[in-house]
């Protein structure tokens, strides 16, 4: 028993570790924080104040949006209370028979307020009005109307706007939990899997990467963040990815790529971390949006390929199996790169497929037409 939760607390810790360790988390945000920032930056984050306002939680957002309203109301029940209290309108000013209110049925502070709470929100329900004598006063009324409209279509324009932030569309893009390092097409390839969940399609989408290691230079300084590009290509190109279902991305593993001196035994000793972005403009909304994840070398597995998730059922849909989007099996693969290009034998690797349980086979019994020119 004992054994078992000091290997679970041993896991959590491990992983809080490699969570906290990274530059980019597996859903996407940047694991970073600023400091010794001058006062005067702070500044022009507020001057900003759009772009800091959409940005905030959500919970903040909601505070602003009580609080706005909230103290508007009262802070113009205070002035309405002011105007009430000058013209003697209030029934312990003991105004006289014929005397002219400024607002009619105020009797204090909480019927001041009200009365704001129901200019502002144009409710009106009749008991409180406001009359002619009293030009200040429907010059606050003017006042308030406007600020009152002006502070709706702030927060409507916010909540719309983190409602539609083109990141929540990549919440709908994922990535395979692991990548892989086998051959594929007659090279030594790490591999990994993206999958669009909605059926709307991402428009020019374009996948990169960026290896991210500490290394020293020549002249003796250490880099904290050395930065490598990695290219990834797909079955059918680069750019323009035809996004309506999940993609294979490559990265071909050859002598100018920096997986090139690194071996099964010790990748993963290795010190890295390897981001891979993917841009494109979401179909429905036309909002650019970028979506992010990284692998590190516990993440990338070396002599292993991903299962087969497509198939085609007898009605001629095509079928995606969820199921097996992050599963892999071992291949036959050489255990270092500068083996498999320069020693010969180690680009033999095993051919034989997998099958993909749970999908339908489609028998074809009629020989394929063919169109004479």
């Amino acid at each position: 028993m004992f054994g078992s939760l000091n290997k679970y607390i041993n896991g959590c810790l491990a992983r809080r570790k490699i969570h906290r360790n990274r530059l980019v988390t597996k859903d996407g945000r940047c694991n970073i924080e600023y400091g010794n920032i001058k006062y005067s930056n702070h500044l022009s984050l507020l001057a900003d104040f759009w772009t800091t306002f959409v940005e905030i939680r959500w919970r903040f957002v909601l505070l602003i949006f009580i609080a706005s309203f909230t103290l508007s109301w009262f802070l113009f029940g205070l002035l309405w209370y002011w105007i009430a209290r000058s013209n003697g309108d209030l029934p312990w000013q003991n105004p006289k028979l014929d005397h002219s209110p400024c607002i009619e049925n105020i009797f204090g502070l909480t019927t001041a307020f009200l009365y704001s709470l129901e200019t502002q929100t144009t409710i009106g329900y009749g008991g409180r009005s406001l009359t002619h004598n009293c030009p200040g006063a429907v010059a606050l009324l003017i006042i308030q109307s406007l600020l009152g409209a002006i502070i709706n279509c702030f927060m409507c324009g916010l909540i719309l706007s983190k409602i539609s932030l083109p990141k929540k569309r990549a919440k709908t893009i994922s990535f395979s939990n692991m990548a892989v390092i086998s051959i594929k097409n007659g090279s030594l390839c790490l591999s990994m899997r993206v999958a669009n969940l909605r059926k709307t399609l991402m428009i020019g989408s374009q996948i990169y990467g960026k290896l991210l290691r500490t290394t020293n230079s020549p002249d003796g300084e250490t880099i904290i963040m050395d930065q490598v590009n990695i290219d990834f290509i797909v079955d059918a190109g680069k750019d323009n990815l035809f996004f309506v279902c999940p993609l294979m991305l490559y990265h071909m593993i050859d002598k100018s790529s920096p997986f090139f001196e690194m071996a099964v035994d010790t990748l993963h000793k290795q010190d890295f971390e390897l981001v891979v972005f993917l841009d494109g403009t979401a179909e429905s909304t036309s909002s650019a949006c970028q979506v992010r994840t990284s692998f590190i070398p516990q993440e990338i597995m070396w002599g292993y390929n991903f299962l087969p998730i497509i198939s085609r059922n007898k009605e001629g849909k095509y079928r995606v199996d969820f199921s097996n989007f992050s599963k892999v099996v071992p291949v036959a693969t050489a255990h270092c790169a500068y083996c498999y290009h320069n020693i010969k034998g180690h680009h033999h690797h095993s051919r034989d497929g997998h099958d993909n349980q749970g999908f339908d086979v489609i028998n074809i019994d009629d020989p394929p037409s063919v169109t004479k020119m």
